[in-house]
């Protein structure tokens, strides 16, 4: 089941958004500013963001520049604003689509599923992924390095399929626990520190010194490819 992560400030809106997604077998998760939207968006990984712009505490272009340090979920404003600048302001801070309000519910249903359909077909086409330690092929769960199959426990492999599917991005220490252990360890640090220890002496040339997994002191992990 497809969840959404609704941000608005004006509560009718987020009442009437949180009924119809729902009624379409959406779960669904809201937030009435961009602090809270974020802290939700770690602690319960979402597959689609609905985003207003005007929020109370920050805009919600700088929700979606802080998002895209260590997301790629895909992010469909909904916004008062009508101005060209805004939208592309808002599209090129990482936003996949725009709608102006007022907005058609059929209209919004539509644009959602279809921004579901591009990441379910962007997940698909990224099956292996090459860096020149190791290779990881997504499709088959199998990994091989200077030849040879590389065993990873289900623990293993779930920080790694998280990771190689976000190159180049922050993955918080926070996202990383919820998503592989659960929201009740959104705090425990330790258990990624021991994991990621792991992953770099099975697939990193030198673990001591990573040149894949890298640490973003207090803050999570980076894959570089």
């Amino acid at each position: 089941m497809n969840s959404i992560l609704v941000v608005d400030d004006d509560p009718h809106i987020v009442r009437a958004l949180a009924i119809t997604l729902k009624g379409h077998g959406y779960t669904v998760t809201t937030a009435m500013d961009g602090e809270s939207a974020l802290h939700a968006a770690a602690q319960r990984p979402v597959n689609v963001v609905i985003l207003d712009l005007g929020l109370p505490d920050i805009d919600g272009t700088t929700v979606i520049t802080r998002l895209r340090e260590w997301s790629a979920v895909p992010i469909l404003v909904l916004s008062a604003r009508h101005g060209s600048n805004d939208k592309v302001e808002a599209l090129d801070a990482g936003a996949d689509d725009y709608i102006t309000k007022p907005f058609g519910l059929d209209e919004l249903l539509a644009r959602l599923r279809a921004i579901l359909r591009r990441n379910t077909d962007s997940r698909e086409e990224t099956t292996t992924i090459e860096t020149s330690s190791f290779t990881v092929d997504l499709a088959k769960r199998q990994i091989t390095k200077s030849g040879q199959d590389v065993r990873m426990t289900p623990t293993e492999w779930n920080i790694l399929d998280i990771m190689v599917r976000n190159p180049d991005k922050l993955i918080t220490q926070q996202q990383l626990l919820t998503e592989v252990w659960g929201p009740a360890y959104a705090k425990e640090a330790n258990y990624l520190r021991v994991y990621m220890a792991q992953l770099r002496r099975k697939l990193e040339v030198e673990p001591g010194t990573p040149r894949h997994f890298i640490t973003e002191p207090g803050m999570g992990y980076r894959f570089v490819p």
